[in-house]
């Protein structure tokens, strides 16, 4: 049996399961059918940013908060929930649009992360929290100690480092707009170097778009320089 069928039979209720699982895109197709997947997404998000902050708070103490937080950004990103997803093989069973599966929704990785934050948030609703932090332990923290390892640089500071080497002044963010509805709200930000947009990036926070900003403009920059 699948990792993620596992899971599957361990839910008392089977209707947050299928909700986790659906996509606004197929509810846009089924009306009077069930609700979509973004208010758990809403709870997951958080669920899964507690116990991420609470393991690294415990897991390294010696470490100041600059740090934790780069280390959770690389943990709770969408990259690297996707890769949980697809670990999962999640995109087969998610309840998607005509439209959203011809596009290749399944393998949306922004489609996929929010499925697995949905999907954190029923387990937490299903099984209570200590079920969603063994979840969350096993798929989402299992190669912590490889990112432990990588550079713990974020990507504003990649790009403002990348920037200042050049003699230029540091990357300012704008806010360009706010899609979406107050409990699901995505900003999306703008990077710009001397007056020039280098990126553009989305996120659920300003904090997080910036990041997925910086990302698209250290591209940009060094292809320039």
């Amino acid at each position: 049996m699948s990792k993620l069928n596992l899971i599957k039979k361990k839910f008392k209720d089977k209707n947050i399961l299928l909700e986790a699982l659906t996509h606004r895109s197929w509810k846009n197709e089924n009306k009077n059918k069930r609700s979509h997947n973004e208010r758990l997404e809403f709870l997951g998000d958080a669920v899964l940013e507690l116990i991420v902050s609470d393991f690294l708070f415990h897991k390294l103490p010696t470490k100041p908060e600059g740090i934790l937080t780069i280390l959770r950004g690389k943990i709770v990103n969408t990259t690297n929930l996707a890769k949980v997803a697809r670990a999962l093989s999640l995109g087969n069973e998610l309840y998607i649009g005509k439209g959203e599966d011809k596009e290749g929704g399944r393998e949306n990785s922004s489609l996929l992360a929010n499925a697995v934050e949905a999907l954190i948030g029923a387990i937490y609703l299903d099984k209570g929290y200590d079920e969603a932090e063994k979840f969350i332990e096993n798929h989402v923290l299992h190669d912590f100690e490889d990112k432990l390892s990588q550079p713990l640089k974020d990507d504003k500071s990649s790009l403002q480092e990348a920037v200042q080497s050049k003699n230029l002044s540091a990357p300012k963010y704008k806010v360009l707009s706010e899609e979406g509805p107050d409990h699901n709200k995505v900003y999306v930000v703008g990077v710009y170097i001397e007056n020039k947009k280098y990126g553009e990036g989305k996120g659920q926070s300003k904090s997080k778009a910036e990041q997925t900003a910086a990302k698209a403009g250290l591209v940009t920059f060094n292809s320039k320089y």
